[in-house]
């Protein structure tokens, strides 16, 4: 037997030498010549400009209580440090776990709680808290008397709640959490007590992984129908590997009161889910059985759903699920058979679940594609059938036996219905209530309010007399996105609105504060002002009253000027952008200034909806080191968000001419920044993120329209993501000329402009695998061209450690300042 894992010990390890070799932050050219071999070895700072963005201060996250008495602060620190990014990480079945917390890896906490009287505008702090405060997860109580929330402590995350009428913090038990797939804790019978998952006591010391290998990892192919499984990462491997998985999810379930009383229930289970009903008495679970999957995530795994009363008795045995290896295609698939087990929120308890039907098969001739079902504990009676649905179920907003709303959609043809139902009466009729297409935005309704119940569970907010609902929203529309609240009459299906951000502010509702909905809590920002939350009464004129007064995160910014871009690609498609001007500029005193455009395409089946506008004029300038308004810092123009639309109409599919609408997109935004006078033709970079970084390598390799590039954590290569990507819902066998066409890899010879390529070396998203930016890299390299890999350590799809942030500002600036900024002769032709 191994005294000490060798997992661990492989990965404290590998940290070890990690951290050893990372030097302090470069700060000279001369720290560079450490390493001859390796050019501008180390981390490195970027400008003072730039690291002022990184490290300017954060505004707190705001939680509105349930009662809407008070809201709850939850104040950030600055970034994590490369030391706490680089700790020991298990990579198993699609889930990233710190081993040494028994939790999902997470790395932004809150570091201080306030407490915001929305009457008065007191703020108080809520003490307690020991002195290296790393907040996790918080929940009101339904009452708006305490607060749950989960603390990181040295060793393993416990559960704390918080006075609302005290101010005060305590930890509530001495077990350990076990947060590796969730919260781990959830309010039970109101607010007397919790629902958590707990580390078990005395548990085996986690699996070893042996030195020598027992054999090979083998898989085989036994035939079937035609099945669509993505490139996912961070799989199993082999039997160790879900050995470990299996000693992770091993959870206790309890019930602890608020004097720290803890009532275990249930043996110790391999739980992937639970959820106690509204009354406290049952608790539906859901867990992992094998045989696992090394192709799947552990959503695909084989399931068993069970109902358990409160004192650990097995009550029914709902659904045994086997792994779905084989799914139909399409992004309307589903497996077939019951799915999706939950609670009704308004009732006591009562499961409801989906069954799909012609084998959850979108391709399936049928009239009906799922069903709604629903069954009262304690399971004594028949499941009632609610509603058939003949599209795929989206979701569904309980309100009571009157009124509920089911939503479904048809991701092929990009179609949604919302649909009223009586789930007191399953034999009355549907009626429905919108219908749009998603991506038609202008004519999205908005979205129901809803209010916490007595249980704690989220329910449709009514007027008094029950016969309308409210609905907030962005308010998409030609001016611009001008948030609103409406109320919707149930009978005539007509909404009154009641709210609409008016210029300069773009203002949108966080709460209602009366039944009625004429008070209102609200969040408002302008260009230059950070949002801060507002009390309006809708029924009096008087102006709204400020609850905070936050102050400007980075006064250096003020005096950006934003203006939102209206113009047409060459086949007639209106497009949009947001031009962002640094402070200071003037392009008819100061000419143009090199520019930085920053885009990500999306796919639409029609003109009219790719053409809306997005986005609002009056949204406060927020400068982000992940987004290209960072730059401005530097003097540079910044086009943020230009229109890249892929369009299919009718039965065409959006791909089929990805790379002719792509130029066209491009072509079109580099004109307009050039006819308004603020852009040097010449002195023009693309840039972007995940697809967005495929779109640039694109740009680079089919037009000659930008001086440089920049590309992160992309796909370049789509034989590589074969079973889709995106939208794109066929294989590569199906779709052959299409993904060559569309990977940027095989056009290597033809990227003639600088590319600056980074990437997260355990980048976790579906087919962003860091080998894609490898393989481009050694194409462009082998074939003559200029470019620059990055690859940055520990980090995932997104960038999280402070070291690793600057430093790629810092290769970004560089690139951009050689390749933009100081370029010689035209764009498209040799210096």
């Amino acid at each position: 037997m191994f005294q000490i894992n060798h997992l661990i010990r492989s990965s404290l390890i590998s940290v070890l030498l990690l951290t050893a070799s990372i030097p302090v932050l470069a700060v000279n050219a001369g720290q560079t010549a450490r390493n001859a071999a390796v050019p501008d070895a180390g981390y490195h700072l970027p400008p003072p400009e730039l690291q002022a963005v990184v490290d300017a201060p954060r505004g707190p996250l705001f939680r509105l209580g349930p009662q809407r008495h008070n809201a709850l602060l939850i104040h950030l620190p600055g970034l994590p440090g490369i030391q706490e990014v680089a700790q020991p990480e298990l990579r198993l079945a699609g889930v990233r776990i710190n081993p040494r917390m028994h939790a999902a890896s997470m790395f932004d906490f809150g570091n201080h709680l306030q407490l915001l009287d929305v009457q008065t505008g007191k703020i108080r702090d809520v003490k307690g808290l020991p002195p290296r405060t790393r907040i996790a997860d918080t929940q009101w109580s339904p009452d708006e008397r305490w607060i749950a929330f989960t603390l990181w402590a040295d060793n393993g995350v416990e559960l704390w709640v918080a006075d609302v009428r005290q101010g005060s913090a305590r930890r509530l038990l001495k077990d350990r959490l076990n947060t590796v797939m969730g919260s781990g804790f959830q309010w039970a019978q109101g607010a007397d007590s919790l629902l958590v998952r707990l580390v078990p006591r005395n548990l085996r010391t986690m699996p070893a992984s042996p030195l020598i290998p027992a054999g090979p990892n083998t898989l085989e192919a036994r035939g079937g129908k035609t099945s669509q499984n993505r490139t996912y990462p961070d799989m199993l491997r082999n039997g160790n590997d879900a050995d470990v998985f299996d000693w992770f999810l091993q959870t206790q379930l309890a019930i602890v009161s608020l004097n720290g009383e803890v009532k275990r229930t249930g043996p110790v289970m391999k739980l992937a889910r639970a959820s106690i009903s509204p009354d406290g008495n049952w608790i539906l679970t859901t867990q992992l059985r094998r045989p696992y999957s090394t192709q799947l995530p552990w959503e695909r795994f084989g399931q068993l759903i069970e109902v358990w009363d409160e004192n650990g008795q097995k009550i029914r045995t709902l659904a045994d699920r086997p792994l779905r290896e084989r799914m139909p295609t399409g992004q309307d698939a589903v497996q077939a058979g019951p799915r999706d087990f939950a609670w009704r929120a308004d009732k006591p308890a009562s499961l409801y679940w989906l069954e799909a039907q012609a084998g959850g098969d979108p391709d399936a001739p049928a009239k009906v594609h799922d069903v709604l079902m629903q069954q009262a504990m304690p399971l004594d009676h028949a499941p009632q059938k609610l509603m058939e649905l003949g599209w795929r179920f989206s979701g569904v907003q309980w309100g009571n036996d009157q009124l509920a709303l089911v939503t479904e959609n048809w991701q092929k043809t990009r179609d949604t219905r919302t649909w009223r139902i009586r789930p007191g009466q399953p034999d009355a009729k549907p009626e429905l209530l919108f219908a749009r297409k998603t991506e038609d935005q202008y004519a999205n309704p908005g979205t129901p309010v809803t209010a916490t119940n007595e249980a704690g569970r989220q329910v449709l907010r009514t007027t008094p007399d029950g016969k309308a609902i409210f609905l907030t929203g962005n308010g998409a529309s030609p001016e611009g996105d001008r948030p609103f609240l409406d109320r919707f009459d149930l009978t005539t299906k007509q909404s009154v609105r009641m709210f609409r951000s008016q210029a300069p502010y773009y203002e949108e509702v966080l709460g209602l504060l009366n039944d009625k909905g004429t008070q209102i809590i609200t969040s408002r920002e302008a260009a230059e002002e950070r949002p801060n939350f507002m009390v309006r009464d809708l029924a009096a004129a008087d102006a709204p009253r400020a609850l905070t007064s936050f102050p400007h995160p980075m006064p250096q910014f003020r005096g950006v000027r934003k203006q939102q871009l209206r113009y047409e690609r060459e086949d007639g498609v209106d497009l949009n952008a947001t031009l962002y001007l640094p402070p200071g500029y003037d392009p008819k005193r100061d000419g143009p200034r090199p520019v930085l455009i920053w885009a990500y395409p999306r796919e639409f089946k029609s003109a009219e909806a790719a053409s809306q506008v997005t986005g609002s004029p009056y949204r406060f300038n927020r400068i982000s080191y992940n987004g290209p308004q960072v730059m401005l810092a530097r003097g540079y123009v910044v086009v943020d968000g230009p229109g890249m639309p892929i369009i299919g109409e009718g039965r065409r599919e959006p791909n089929d001419t990805y790379i002719e609408q792509l130029k066209m997109n491009a072509e079109a935004i580099v004109d307009e920044v050039v006819r308004l006078g603020v852009a040097d033709k010449n002195r023009i970079a693309i840039g972007g993120h995940s697809y967005g970084a495929f779109m640039v390598a694109n740009l680079l390799a089919h037009t000659r329209l930008f001086r440089a590039g920049i590309a992160r954590s992309g796909a370049y290569n789509r034989t590589l993501t074969p079973f889709g990507f995106q939208s794109e819902s066929r294989n590569f066998w199906a779709a052959k000329k299409t993904y060559m066409e569309m990977s940027p890899f095989y056009y290597a010879e033809q990227i003639k402009d600088p590319l600056l390529l980074i990437h997260g070396e355990q980048d976790n998203n579906s087919g962003t695998f860091p080998v894609q930016s490898e393989r481009l890299f050694q194409a462009i390299q082998g074939l003559g061209g200029v470019s620059k890999l990055v690859m940055l350590p520990a980090e995932s799809h997104s960038y999280r450690a402070r070291e690793s942030i600057m430093h790629m500002l810092w290769e970004q600036d560089r690139w951009l300042e050689t390749h933009v900024r100081h370029a010689r002769g035209e764009a498209g032709g040799k210096d």
